[in-house]
């Protein structure tokens, strides 16, 4: 696996790591995006070392470290350490979950203020883990977490048995623990309607391949049970 900083159009970066679980190595992916004013905001943050601190450092100071949901949060202690400067952002619930960490603001539907209108965050509504989406206009990119998993034939996959226990093998959208978890349908399509209506083209997803293009027409295909008729 690359352990490098990989760029995906300038200002828009993303950092593979394994991520070894019981059920197998599911991957995750941490996405970079630099600001206009240089800041870096950081979306669930992967394990960091010495060389990924250094590549980071080349490209901008860490400003906004990002626990999306109430889930992704394994390594923000390491973020908090090297750049204690830096907000750190989390899900509603994750302060209460990780309190070794002083997370200064909670995510919120409103919390692009702080980003002026350069990414949008939406709350996901009735999803159990509290995920935040995030949608970057300059590069056309919705980020997800957990809502969808991308895991294609050609995907690195060393959790094969679970993608397949779960029904994540193969293509892009919520497997079956994911349908699980979203508690209350009608907020959760309210939710959808809102994210289908940005301008998006790409989708970067923390498990799985990064979709490159078709994202909105494969983002409503995924989700149509929610749609209803």
């Amino acid at each position: 696996m690359n352990r490098g900083v990989r760029e995906i159009e300038p200002e828009l970066w993303v950092v593979d790591r394994p991520l070894p679980l019981r059920v197998g190595d599911l991957g995750t992916r941490m996405t970079v995006i630099r600001l206009s004013n240089g800041h870096l905001f950081l979306h669930s943050p992967v394990a960091l070392d010495n060389d990924l601190q250094s590549a980071l450092d080349e490209l901008g100071p860490v400003c906004h470290v990002v626990g999306p949901s109430t889930v992704h949060h394994l390594f923000l202690g390491d973020y908090t350490f090297a750049y204690p400067d830096a907000v750190l952002w989390g899900a509603r619930g994750l302060a209460a979950k990780r309190k070794d960490l002083t997370f200064q603001e909670e995510l919120a539907n409103d919390s692009g203020a702080h980003w002026g209108d350069e990414i949008v965050a939406h709350v996901f509504g009735g999803f159990v883990v509290n995920e935040v989406v995030f949608f970057h206009p300059a590069t056309r990119t919705l980020v997800l977490t957990d809502l969808a998993f991308n895991v294609t034939h050609q995907s690195r996959n060393e959790a094969k048995l679970f993608h397949w226990l779960v029904g994540a093998k193969g293509h892009f959208g919520p497997h079956r623990l994911i349908r699980i978890g979203i508690l209350d349908r009608a907020a959760a399509r309210a939710s959808l309607e809102e994210i289908l209506d940005w301008d998006f083209d790409r989708v970067i997803v923390t498990h799985g391949d990064v979709l490159e293009s078709g994202g909105k027409e494969k983002m409503r295909g995924a989700f149509d049970y929610l749609l209803g008729p």
